[in-house]
């Protein structure tokens, strides 16, 4: 790899802050000054920023208010200048709709905190599902050098001499206590010991699928995505994020020369063999939108025709959860299983190709990170289907379902909100059978709004008491990548906007044809004209605010719910304003 030129200190971009003997520089050296900085702090050194999404209520970032020290350190033992910049903290807990309504605006308020502030370079630290493609999102369009600094997942759940994963095992022990077969005792023991430590969910659900994406793209430090959030290695891993981030500054190691095809290409399929989130075909379609890289949901559906999944790890998996998957090798382990399917070429922020920094990298448990000779499922993690009632396209996860739903005809049972379902889903007496098809409807980017995780509907609770805990189901929502379940997502066009969701009726009949990658209602074309003639236009969702703006530019799903205006590129090309 040919070595490029370093860059001088009168070359930095802070420079242009504090360099120039002029007014303008006169007032933000004073400022500096004034916080107690001296010239030699800061001068000639590359300021890095931290965007820190720590807060009070993200215990998946709890540890940030920590780690962030370690970053300074190693950013000061490299010779650099570090700037804690608090950024939005959009959890998945506690942030209503949804997070997803969020992501966006971290994403803009990434790229305007880097573009308006004198830093040569920034380490972002996420983990929890949309802070990861938020913060990536926003640092590709700003086009200082940048790295990834992921949260970890937490420890193992633990309960009655059970290992639990978050998400997953709540989903299924709900079932069991709505079928009256778990104590109030019970409950709150599971309650208690599904989450035992700061860090993501660690199950493969969205934060561990979007950290390791942005792994295999080259935007970490080699395997930092597998280390658990409460490992010492996480620690050392942070300072070394400080160290690095200077020196690719001097080495103006920016995110065009990391995120090419390439490296989008291998992304894509680290995520098919690792049991990926339904979830990560939005984001990864955003974040190569945002890079102007060709993608497409049939790109995607090609990749995970071809991929097989070889991490054995839930929801996709049967056994084992992300700290199992850190002692057997961790992604880099996972990598070299896939080398020959990889892009060994591709640049990453070591300033090496992936293929040099897999090197050394072993599988040391291949029950958890299985050879592709035993795969979990022959295929990757995700399906895209298309069909009258999804033309634009919809995602399932074929691994985590039933098999015996991969064809299937029903009546469909419809729902315009989810209070509505989550009305009727409780009442016995509702008239279901294990061949219904449970819709849910005007629950997509516009109509949610913001997308919730609704997609995993609940089991009627008559079906629930018989036995049954799967069945077909469908919606303009997404579900939480620790979801598992025959659950058709992300159907595009929404229904909120006119699409063909909007048209079913509860009693059409519904096929899904998971070989043929098809979705269809039974129903005649004359009478969906019909239907759809007599749509009203829905009401709006908000009146002012981020809302309003939001409603008015999100995209569809199969566009990576960006914003219209966002245009794609990198840095200056996308005008940065000449500020001085």
């Amino acid at each position: 790899m040919m070595e490029r030129k370093r860059k001088t200190a009168d070359e930095l971009r802070s420079a242009r802050w504090f360099g120039p003997d002029d007014l303008r520089s006169f007032g933000h050296r004073s400022r500096m000054m004034q916080m107690g900085y001296s010239a030699g702090d800061y001068i000639g050194k590359p300021i890095i920023g931290i965007l820190n999404t720590w807060s009070d209520l993200n215990p998946c970032h709890a540890h940030f208010k920590d780690r962030v020290h370690d970053v300074k350190r190693g950013i000061a033992q490299a010779g650099g200048f570090a700037v804690e910049l608090p950024s939005i903290s959009v959890d998945e807990t506690f942030t209503k709709p949804t997070s997803m309504l969020y992501r966006n605006l971290l994403a803009m308020e990434a790229e305007e905190q880097i573009r308006c502030h004198p830093l040569d370079g920034v380490v972002l630290m996420g983990g929890c599902d949309k802070s990861t493609p938020a913060l990536v999102m926003g640092a590709l369009s700003a086009g200082v050098p940048m790295i990834y600094l992921p949260a970890g997942p937490m420890l193992r759940g633990h309960h009655a001499g059970k290992i639990l994963g978050s998400g997953s095992d709540a989903w299924k022990y709900w079932d069991e206590r709505r079928a009256g077969n778990i104590s109030d005792s019970e409950w709150l023991g599971i309650e208690g010991g599904i989450a035992r430590s700061f860090g993501t969910c660690m199950t493969m659900g969205t934060a561990s699928t979007m950290t390791a994406i942005v792994d295999a793209m080259g935007l970490t430090l080699p395997g930092a995505s597998s280390i658990p959030a409460a490992d010492s290695g996480h620690i050392r891993m942070s300072s070394e994020c400080g160290r690095r981030i200077v020196e690719m500054v001097w080495e103006d190691l920016r995110p065009d020369r990391i995120v090419t095809e390439a490296s989008i290409r291998n992304a894509a399929i680290v995520a098919m063999a690792t049991g990926c989130s339904t979830n990560a075909v939005i984001h990864l379609l955003a974040i190569a939108r945002r890079a102007n890289i060709p993608l497409s949901l049939d790109d995607l559906d090609a990749l995970g025709r071809t991929t097989p999944l070889i991490a054995n790890i839930r929801p996709s998996g049967k056994d084992y959860l992300m700290e199992d998957f850190f002692y057997a090798g961790g992604l880099r382990a996972l990598m070299l299983q896939l080398e020959d399917r990889l892009n060994r070429s591709a640049l990453t922020v070591t300033g090496r190709s992936l293929g040099e920094t897999l090197e050394g990298a072993a599988v040391y448990n291949d029950d958890v990170i299985r050879p592709l000779s035993n795969p979990v499922y022959p295929e990757g993690s995700l399906a895209v289907l298309r069909g009258n009632l999804c033309p634009d396209g919809a995602v399932i996860k074929p691994a985590a379902c039933d098999p015996k739903f991969w064809q299937h005809e029903g009546p469909a049972l419809v729902f315009d909100s989810y209070p509505e379902m989550k009305a009727a889903i409780d009442d016995e007496a509702l008239d279901v059978t294990p061949d219904t098809v449970l819709v849910l409807r005007n629950a997509g980017p516009k109509g949610g709004p913001g997308m919730p995780e609704w997609g995993m509907l609940p089991i009627p609770k008559a079906l629930i008491k018989q036995g049954h805990r799967d069945m077909l189901r469908i919606s303009d929502a997404r579900m939480s990548g620790t979801s598992y379940g025959a659950c058709v997502l992300h159907v595009v066009p929404e229904s909120y906007v006119g699409g063909p969701l909007a048209l079913l009726r509860t009693g059409d009949i519904v096929r899904m044809d998971l070989p043929r990658r098809r979705l269809d209602m039974l129903v005649a074309e004359e009478e969906l004209a019909a239907r759809r003639a007599s749509l009203a236009p829905p009401a709006p969702k908000f009146g002012r605010g981020f809302g309003w703006m939001f409603s008015q530019h999100v995209m569809q799903a199969d566009k990576g719910c960006d914003f219209d205006y966002l245009e794609a590129g990198f840095g200056p090309t996308v005008g940065e304003p000449d500020i001085f």
